[in-house]
């Protein structure tokens, strides 16, 4: 098999208008024209990475003071101009694109000549010292989190970032409220049909104010129809780096702490940032039983109504008698007792989430106790559907996201239904049309159930299991990414030791 060629995405230019103008892709990339003297001046710099009031004082006006007294005749005129004292002159392309990166100006005094002036106009202002994740916590890894302002959430991912391949495009949505609305993805990897096919979407989207993400999220998917999410929701931003990083793009509006990515597929949502940060047996562990628990979830109070309604025969002998003592005493079917006990667990989730933390917090724990024990001396329900509804509930909460949470709690209902009319028949059909309803979603065109249906075997590496950073070098080959390569691992092999003779 030919190895294919190892493309390194981060390559620097080899001429300053070529940096320039793969920077000029971005929105935040601007550069200002001024005259000085009858020579012309040109500044250029990433608006999200400096602080424009002190590129205004210290810079341009400074500049138009001095030249009311003095003539302007060679660049190094300029750096004694400037009441700055981080101020360099080079003409190194990978100098500058790297101070370009981290909040520096570049001021050229000829368009055609390499040297150029670097002034730092750099700024942190606008970031919270508290910006943590409230609602995906991780024990391991960072806990930087978005905030509400546009401009700093792409500073916060230029500071993780740092190429100028990261390209932001600005768009205004909302009739009424003009909101900025950014498409981010790094330019080189990211297929172009995938940018295209989103911005599209979006510039179709007519609404008049736009409150957060969320609602672009339903207005450009595949599939408006569905309980599943087809776009990652996250506030987390090493979700976002990881995701632009494998060629998909990042879709967030001004005013909204939380990122848009895609193209998704059913397996992203139940994958962890935590999993990278633990060493791959124990990642691909947790994967595992955070899968486990979504299906015990989704099928365990129906195959108790379908067990105790139809199939009561493959009951063991030795379960079977405390069974029959448990429901002794409930006058309801089945069906009635599980929807009793599944809209209770309901209602405790939603006032624990729509009171106040340390108040929602008491009223589950308390609420969950006092009503499981109460609705079981009273004879309402039995023992062991409170045991499984609570193994249910308990199991939901282990995905990741929210959103694929909700399609999770919801897809119960009817299941349960089915499984209440026809049994086991009722509980495969019911998986039959779920199978068929993921299999015709898609994210972006991308086929939702990807790498399962098409089939994809070299997408099974990070999905079921999280392998070790020697095997996930590589893109998604289903994303179509412009450059497979990601990283190039270490070979395999035993590590010399320092102790070790030589």
């Amino acid at each position: 098999m030919k190895r294919e060629p190892m493309k390194k995405l981060e390559t620097q230019s080899q001429a300053l208008p070529e940096l320039l103008d793969r920077a000029g892709q971005s929105s935040d990339f601007t550069t200002i024209p001024l005259t000085i003297t009858g020579r012309q001046v040109r500044i250029s710099y990433y608006k999200t990475l400096i602080d424009e009031k002190l590129l205004q004082s210290n810079v341009i006006l400074a500049l138009q003071n001095r030249s009311l007294h003095s003539e302007l005749r060679r660049l190094e005129d300029i750096s004694d101009w400037i009441p700055i004292s981080d101020i360099e002159i080079t003409d190194r392309v990978e100098d500058i694109q790297s101070k370009l990166l981290k909040g520096y100006a570049i001021a050229q005094l000829d368009q055609h000549d390499r040297n150029c002036i670097l002034v730092h106009v750099g700024t942190m202002e606008g970031l919270r010292k508290e910006n943590n994740t409230e609602n995906e916590f991780s024990v391991v890894g960072p806990k930087v989190g978005f905030v509400e302002d546009l401009d700093t959430n792409i500073r916060l991912l230029r500071a993780q970032i740092n190429i100028p391949n990261l390209i932001v495009k600005e768009i205004t949505l909302g009739s009424s409220s003009k909101t900025r609305v950014a498409i981010i993805h790094i330019d080189g990897a990211t297929n172009e049909q995938i940018v295209q096919t989103a911005e599209q979407r979006l510039k179709q989207i007519d609404i008049d104010v736009i409150f957060d993400t969320s609602l672009l999220d339903q207005f450009f998917s595949d599939n408006s129809s569905t309980p599943f999410p087809l776009f990652l929701t996250t506030e987390r931003r090493d979700r976002v780096v990881y995701a632009l990083l494998s060629g998909q793009v990042a879709i967030i509006s001004d005013g909204s702490p939380y990122f848009v990515t895609g193209p998704s597929t059913l397996f992203d949502f139940f994958i962890s940032p935590e999993d990278y940060y633990l060493p791959w047996i124990l990642g691909s562990f947790f994967r595992m039983i955070r899968i486990f628990g979504v299906i015990f979830s989704l099928f365990a109070t129906s195959m108790y109504i379908a067990i105790t309604t139809f199939h009561y025969e493959v009951i063991p002998r030795d379960l079977l008698e405390p069974l029959i003592s448990s429901r002794r005493n409930v006058p309801f079917p089945p069906l009635v007792e599980v929807l009793f006990l599944e809209i209770t667990i309901e209602f405790l989730r939603e006032a624990g989430a729509r009171l106040p933390t340390k108040i929602g917090q008491t009223l589950g724990i308390v609420g969950g106790i006092v009503i499981g024990q109460a609705t079981v001396q009273a004879g309402l329900t039995s023992h062991i559907l409170v045991i499984i509804v609570a193994f249910s509930a308990l199991a939901s909460f282990a995905t990741p996201i929210y959103k694929m949470s909700n399609a999770i709690r919801f897809l119960r209902f009817p299941m349960i239904v089915m499984t209440a009319i026809w049994g086991a028949i009722g509980m495969f059909i019911a998986i039959a049309f779920l199978l068929v309803h993921l299999t015709r979603l898609t994210s972006l065109g991308t086929p939702y159930t990807v790498p399962i249906y098409p089939l994809r075997v070299q997408g099974f590496m990070d999905s079921l299991i999280r392998p070790s950073f020697q095997l996930i070098n590589k893109r998604m080959p289903f994303l179509r990414p412009r450059s497979l390569i990601r990283f190039i691992p270490e070979p395999v092999g035993r590590k010399k030791n320092d102790f070790d003779d030589e």
